[in-house]
């Protein structure tokens, strides 16, 4: 394939692109901030606002690279999971979006529940059918033509036309991929399935770029614009290679497990789902344990100098749940799920290396369950995120799991989605 390749990520604090050439070298990158929003008004057109201010500084990027906009031949995207909003047939939102964190959808749960079957992705009160149901009910005057999430609005911008959606994005709003189709019993709870999307594979070819954008933002009219994924998927693709128990933990603020298997493993009740990626399923679910807890405890400079005082190699006896407040998601799903951090010995290295160990722990129960449910176990594990820099926590998760994790290469997700587009 000649060409450049284009991807954007549309993050919870910004927009984010990455240009890639035919050998998947990262040409440029450039980034935007999302512009201030009401939060219980979030206005759709600001993500394309961003988008345009990120590709035009894109554009100059590109120049100081020696290269141009129009050498871009392929375009995608991608967007927080879940994080969705009603466009009339001309594209121009007729609700505000709901994003990926909302909740509180109880009135919609209850409505759910009386059709899904008995465990599925799509119960709950922080359901995505949830909110399109209440988005549903904010279009008073009935001029809803699509329901896009986030990547999908942006995609339609570019094409000038919307109605397209990929296997990542709506799996959380109930389409099912090996059916290949949305549930039947979702219009029985009200929903008007005529504003649902045509699904189509991750990085699957959609169509060119709308003449009209392309001149406006200084792309090739012969540019195409692909399906999109998620943010975490995009990730995903920037930290590993695209093959059979790949596998990256991601230690932020939560711990997040994601793993390619080729067989699709599905438990909504431990908070453990597979995504159809290519001619694999990824694995994947996340913890609230994670980094988060450790920043509450310790200072950057106290988690240096006490990771220093730790023999990574001696297994600690301290056997904590660490947790910021009370609740777990993976790998087992208990919202009342108290918080261990005790008792709390005097030396506080001692502390922190229970800490270590224990959310180590944690992360080696998440790939345990997915091998007792047939995913495989890792053949390759790399690591993003904050924790990934402490090598002391390297080697205490390198016992604990069996497997030497290493450094994430990218982590960027515009690098990410740029790759599924390759």
């Amino acid at each position: 394939m000649t060409g450049l390749r284009l991807g954007i990520d549309i993050g919870t604090s910004g927009i984010r692109t990455a240009v890639l050439d035919a050998a998947g070298v990262v040409i440029s990158t450039a980034r935007a901030t999302h512009e201030p929003q009401a939060p219980d008004r979030i206005d759709a057109d600001g993500w394309w606002r961003a988008v345009q201010t990120c590709i035009g500084a894109q554009g100059e990027a590109l120049k100081a690279a020696g290269h141009d906009l129009t050498e871009v031949t392929r375009i995608g995207v991608d967007g927080t999971s879940g994080t969705m909003v009603l466009t009339d047939a001309d594209l121009s939102p007729v609700t505000g979006a709901l994003m990926y964190n909302s909740a509180g959808f109880d009135i919609e749960a209850a409505r759910i529940a009386k059709y899904a079957p008995d465990v599925h992705i799509t119960k709950g009160s922080n359901s995505a059918l949830g909110r399109a149901l209440r988005l549903q009910a904010e279009d008073v005057d009935r001029q809803a033509r699509f329901l896009l999430h986030q990547a999908d609005f942006v995609i339609a911008k570019l094409r000038g036309q919307g109605g397209v959606s990929d296997h990542n994005n709506a799996l959380k709003l109930g389409f099912d991929p090996v059916a290949d189709s949305w549930p039947d019993w979702f219009a029985q709870t009200g929903l008007n399935m005529r504003v649902l999307p045509q699904v189509m594979p991750a990085g699957a070819t959609i169509g060119g770029i709308s003449p009209q954008v392309a001149r406006d933002l200084g792309f090739s009219t012969q540019a195409v614009i692909h399906a999109g994924t998620t943010d975490s998927i995009a990730a995903f693709l920037a930290a590993a290679p695209l093959a059979d128990g790949a596998a990256v933990t991601s230690l932020g603020t939560t711990l997040a497990i994601k793993m390619l298997s080729r067989t699709r493993i599905d438990d909504p009740s431990i908070g453990l789902y597979s995504h159809k990626l290519g001619d694999f399923w990824l694995a994947g679910g996340a913890s609230n344990t994670g980094g988060g807890v450790l920043a509450d405890l310790f200072s950057p400079d106290e988690l240096v100098t006490l990771s220093a005082q730790i023999d990574p190699d001696v297994a600690s006896d301290l056997d904590y749940y660490p947790l910021l407040k009370p609740g777990e998601r993976f790998p087992f799903n208990d919202p009342d799920h108290l918080p261990l951090m005790g008792p709390r010995p005097d030396d506080d290295a001692v502390f922190l290396h229970g800490l270590l160990e224990s959310i180590a722990r944690i992360e080696a129960r998440c790939y345990a369950a997915i091998t007792e449910l047939g995913g495989g176990v890792p053949s390759a594990l790399f690591t993003a995120g904050g924790g990934a820099s402490n090598p002391v926590w390297t080697r205490i998760r390198a016992r604990v799991l069996g497997i030497t994790p290493k450094p994430a290469t990218d982590t960027e997700a515009a690098i990410g989605v740029a790759r599924l587009i390759g």
